[in-house]
């Protein structure tokens, strides 16, 4: 049998050698990670056993009578074991889960599944379960993505912003001013979007000093001086690199960077850096508003003129 218990500390060091060795876990899953904004979120995460000995684990949070596939990560799900776990052990996995939840007086449940590109192997057995479990599609976020193996070119506009920004001195670089990044960013979103980050300064540099390898900044600068002495950022980029992902988020681009055409440069360095490291897929993140209801479709062409195609970050809705 199997039995679900709420997550507690004393797990942390199980549960993160778990996610660690799991088909579909990433580094968002790591306590460290989740556990950066408890105070937003009461955590309502989930470990399943048998015979003491995890089987699967869900990242959540509790609000209510509900139970959210954690609402502060980008995707979340059921995270399984490579070996000795099939679609049987999902089914009894959820039997197991839905009767817990009940009687912990939890009515609605919405899961957000890892999306494909992010296993590590095929690990889709909770798309099955959710469908035996009658659950509704709630919302539906489109992605641009490019699979690295076979990239399909940048056309002819992007490839001329490129050589625009070459002769403009554009200078690409691995950065750690995230202090001066995100000022462009917020005055970039304030201007144009009327909003903010969703990280604060403090907390990307926190997430990035817990995940160095993981978390990114890369930026595009022109020099201000002369003898190039100093530079000035025009555009960057945030990078959260996971198992089998190069996922770019954070992209902003001042007016001079648009003048000079600086992102599709910076893009054209990150994607095929993401490629010669092994990454099975370069991602661009979703291209929504609204629960997935606006889609900004300008944002979504100029995506796909770099070579991504669409995959889907869904959630589902259960009622117990």
């Amino acid at each position: 049998m199997i039995e679900i218990k709420p997550y507690d500390p004393s797990y942390h060091l199980q549960w993160d050698e778990f996610v660690g060795a799991s088909r579909n876990g990433t580094f968002l899953f790591y306590r460290k990670y989740m556990e950066y904004h408890s105070d937003r979120f009461h955590d309502g995460s989930l470990i399943a056993l048998r015979d003491d000995k995890i089987v699967a684990l869900l990242p959540a949070n509790r609000d209510g009578q509900s139970l959210y596939s954690h609402q502060g990560l980008t995707y979340g799900g059921w995270i399984v074991p490579l070996k000795h776990f099939d679609v049987t052990v999902m089914m009894e996995l959820w039997d197991a889960a839905t009767l817990w939840l009940k009687a912990q007086g939890v009515t609605t449940v919405y899961y957000k599944p890892v999306p494909h590109i992010y296993h590590r192997y095929p690990c889709e057995e909770d798309l099955y379960a959710l469908f035996r479990h009658q659950a509704v599609l709630t919302e539906s976020n489109i992605s641009t993505t490019i699979q690295l193996d076979d990239p399909l070119p940048f056309d002819r506009g992007n490839k001329s912003g490129m050589n625009v920004a070459r002769k403009a001195g554009v200078r690409l670089q691995e950065s750690e001013d995230w202090a001066g990044y995100w000022q462009v960013l917020d005055d970039v979103l304030t201007e144009r979007h009327g909003t903010h980050p969703v990280h604060s300064l403090e907390e990307i540099e926190l997430l990035h000093d817990r995940f160095p390898q993981n978390i990114k900044l890369y930026t595009a600068t022109m020099p201000t001086t002369y003898d190039c002495s100093q530079c000035k950022i025009v555009a960057g980029v945030v990078m959260f690199y996971t198992r089998t992902v190069a996922h770019s988020q954070y992209i902003a681009s001042s007016q001079l960077g648009r003048e000079v055409k600086a992102l599709p440069l910076l893009f054209d360095a990150l994607i095929k850096g993401a490629q010669e490291a092994g990454y099975k897929y370069f991602d661009f993140g979703i291209s929504n508003e609204n629960h997935g209801r606006y889609l900004n479709e300008g944002l979504v062409q100029q995506k796909s003129r770099m070579g991504g195609r669409g995959i889907v970050y869904n959630t589902f809705k259960i009622e117990l």
